[in-house]
């Protein structure tokens, strides 16, 4: 048995002994996990996903993108359709970027090598999350959601020159193109969309309840680092501690580092929607680290000349 499967297995364990000594403690954060999916995540996401999932059927993506296709091809190495699903992505946020990224590879309409290449900068949050959410209602100033918009986003345009020249060996586009192009069906449409909620629900409720077993370890930092570890985690969680944790403009960078990190909950939904591809697991997460670490340094510049 391996090291990390022992590891796992005890940490699996001492989750499910918690749960049962303090079951009233787990179901609440569950029920907050859901709460969070239900009111922040999914009034947002699912309309994109729907719709987005009917314009890859239709051809109207290839037709809108072919306007960015010079530029994506110069600067990342990646075909027109990568401009709309970063335009997408950051208007909708985590997962739809993932999503749509192997719904385009699935369809034949990229390849694996672009689909590696776009994860790097078409992996974003969108402005109803860090403007609304962490800007206006955690950090009471809506100057600093946009200052880590601006970051979160021009972090990720840098971070995907970082990557623009990653090659897969097995690259099957032609496989994929001839055997995965599939007819419009409204039905596998819906039923496509409402799997890819429920999964992103179950991983932002698993992952509240992860973060209450990890508590007696993070109550051993200062509450800065603390909030910085559980964003680490699961970055809704993250953010609104890190708005009681940090004063006033300072408060800016470790949310930005957060969000654009991503969390482990939002590296695991992307990773369950892009499955299709195998993407690589340490690339991912080598790639929302080098995202985070690039925003951060906009957001400091940013902070320290405002």
């Amino acid at each position: 048995m391996k090291k990390t499967n022992i590891f796992l297995s005890i940490f699996i364990v001492y989750i499910i002994i918690n749960m049962v000594i303090f079951p009233s403690i787990y179901i609440s954060q569950t029920l907050n996990g859901i709460s969070a999916w239900a009111f922040n995540v999914l009034p947002s996401v699912l309309p994109f996903i729907f719709f987005v999932k009917i314009l890859t059927f239709t051809g109207l993506l290839d037709k809108l993108s072919k306007i960015f296709e010079k530029p994506c091809q110069k600067l990342f190495k990646t075909p027109s359709a990568s401009s709309l699903v970063f335009f997408t992505s950051i208007i909708s946020g985590y997962p739809v970027g993932a999503k749509m990224t192997a719904d385009l590879y699935e369809n034949g309409k990229i390849s694996k090598s672009d689909a590696f290449k776009m994860c790097s900068f078409c992996s974003t949050s969108g402005p109803m999350f860090i403007i609304g959410a962490v800007g206006i209602s955690m950090l009471g100033n809506q100057t600093f959601g946009l200052i880590i918009f601006i970051s979160h986003i021009l972090g990720a345009l840098i971070n995907g020159l970082l990557y623009r020249k990653i090659k897969v060996k097995d690259d099957n586009y032609n496989t994929v193109k001839e055997s995965s192009q599939k007819q419009f069906d409204i039905s596998s449409i819906v039923l496509d969309s409402a799997i890819s909620m429920i999964i992103v629900g179950t991983i932002i409720a698993i992952f509240f309840v992860v973060i209450t077993s990890l508590s007696p370890i993070f109550n051993l930092f200062p509450p800065s680092i603390a909030s910085i570890l559980e964003g680490m985690v699961e970055i809704t969680k993250g953010c609104l501690d890190i708005s009681t944790s940090f004063v006033g403009k300072w408060a800016i960078l470790p949310a930005t580092f957060v969000i654009s990190f991503g969390g482990i909950s939002t590296i695991l939904q992307s990773l369950t929607m892009l499955s299709r591809l195998k993407m690589p697991v340490k690339l991912f997460c080598l790639q929302k680290l080098t995202h985070a670490v690039i925003s951060c340094l906009i957001a400091t510049l940013i902070v320290i000349i405002i």
